[in-house]
């Protein structure tokens, strides 16, 4: 492993500070089980120095003139920049994210600093007349938003900076006070994102960065100080969080099990060729820990067996291995344990009469791309988000069909529709039970700067720049009387 330095402890960043304790968590390597680095574990007593801090600088942070947020974000922004293939090193370090996608998350984490950065510049409220009735003559309204308080953010693994980057860059551009808990497993993304942050002219206390194990973030959760939690992860984790705190602003993105139609119009070489090697590529890319990778593929009977045999081709294409090579395209699931549930998932479905096409076997952490046709309805890969580099295939019978298998999905994050046809674009749009449709491509697709989220059990509210900035603060009112 040609990774960072991995001897000394990292520090948690409370309140701007870097703070050590004397009890280490050690970030292991995913592929090879090596050490990737050591953090510091944050106390109880330097947890709540975090969060006291966040709450004593809500009203100075959100005083901040926009100047200031802005060139903050933009400094953060070009630091990433700066340090591109040693951030990305870290993230292939310790989440064994071949190191092309780890490139990849970085460049966007920039992004989302850009764009909040531009975004806090023009974060503005609007004037409203009142003359509509004869009681508001000589009357406007000014309304602002303004933030909820201080957020308690939750980053998941499977994205160590770039996840990080959604929870923090909004905060900051609204002028809210964040505490931001990284994933256990994956914590020196954040950490050095920690480090960046406090080059800024940030007033202390606006961002904390703790590394504290899972079973102690039920008291972050609670603490009243904090009433904006901004979460991302697993659906069980998420749902208890916001029935455990009823009265705050809870948003969560909790994944799915995403779906991809090829529809009977996409139907020349050159178009199943594009889908094939789309829906194979995103399936896989990040070993299938991403929340839109792609799990379900309905394809339309008259192209079903021109197509699959495309697709399948295209997975066994997909080069599996040491994440550290710069061919490879699938490295390690997060652990031992990630892998061998997907191993079992596998088997059940191919008890329970699947087909499996390629694919199948695990070695270690890692698991082959895998693809199974004819999965039975109640098996765990026909339902559940295996969250692993496995894909299904079911033939459908037209649109209507397709669309209905679509939603037949207690989750609904983004669904993909090949289709040329606009008609079945917008049919897309008002017919699928998701938060995204993209059209022509994968539903692994997302910008940044577009809102991001899903609904039933994919979660609720909306990430994307400008989208989480609205959703941590509220509208607030100003009447302007006697004006005429």
């Amino acid at each position: 492993m040609t990774g960072p330095s991995s001897h000394q402890a990292q520090p948690n960043w409370i309140a701007g500070q870097p703070v050590g304790s004397d009890d280490v968590l050690e970030v292991v390597h995913p592929w090879d089980g090596r050490l990737a680095g050591r953090v510091s574990l944050a106390t109880p007593e330097q947890v709540e120095t975090a969060v006291a801090g966040a709450y004593a600088v809500r009203g100075a942070a959100a005083a901040l003139p926009a100047h200031v947020r802005a060139d903050a974000l933009t400094h953060v922004h070009k630091r990433l920049i700066e340090r591109a293939d040693e951030i990305a090193r870290l993230i292939t370090a310790e989440s064994g994210k071949p190191l092309k996608w780890s490139r990849a998350e970085v460049n966007r984490a920039a992004s989302v600093f850009r764009l909040a950065s531009e975004e806090a510049r023009r974060w503005s409220g609007e004037l409203q007349r009142l003359d509509t009735d004869p009681g508001g003559a000589g009357r406007v309204a000014m309304i602002q938003r303004v933030p909820r308080g201080p957020v308690l953010g939750v980053a998941p693994f499977n994205f160590p900076l770039n996840l990080v980057a959604h929870k923090i860059a909004p905060a900051i551009a609204v002028g809210a006070p964040i505490v931001l808990k990284p994933a256990p497993k994956t914590p020196l993304s954040a950490l050095l994102l920690g480090e960046l942050l406090a080059e800024t002219d940030l007033s202390a206390g606006m961002v904390s960065v703790v590394v504290v194990p899972n079973e102690r973030a039920a008291d972050l959760v609670a603490d009243p100080r904090l009433p904006v939690v901004s979460f991302t992860g697993s659906g069980p984790v998420g749902w208890a969080i916001r029935d455990a705190v009823p009265r705050k602003h809870v948003t969560l993105e909790l994944g799915g099990n995403a779906a991809a139609v090829v529809c009977p119009d996409w139907s020349s070489d050159a178009d199943l060729d594009w889908a094939a090697s789309r829906i194979a590529t995103f399936a896989n890319y990040q070993a299938g820990q991403s929340c839109v990778s792609v799990q379900r593929v309905l394809v339309d009977r008259s192209v079903a067996d021109r197509f699959l045999d495309r697709l399948v081709a295209a997975v066994r294409a997909l080069r599996t291995g040491d994440p550290w090579d710069e061919t490879t395209d699938v490295g390690p699931l997060i652990d031992l344990a990630a892998a061998e549930r997907v191993e079992e998932w596998v088997r059940e479905a191919v008890t329970a009469g699947a087909t499996l096409l390629t694919g199948g076997m695990r070695d270690g952490a890692t698991v082959a791309p895998t693809v199974l046709a004819d999965v039975p309805v109640g098996v765990k890969l026909s339902c559940e988000e295996v969250f692993g580099p496995v894909l299904t295939v079911a033939t459908v019978d037209g649109v209507t069909d397709a669309f209905a298998a679509v939603n037949d999905s207690r989750y609904g994050l983004q669904a993909g529709v090949f289709t040329h046809d606009l008609r079945v674009a917008f049919r897309a749009q008002v017919e699928l039970e998701v938060g995204g449709v993209i059209v022509g491509d994968v539903p692994s697709y997302r910008g940044d700067q577009m809102p991001y989220g899903g609904v039933k059990e994919s979660g609720v509210g909306r990430e994307g720049v400008r989208s989480a900035m609205e959703d941590l603060t509220h509208e607030k009112v100003m009447v302007l009387a006697q004006l005429s």
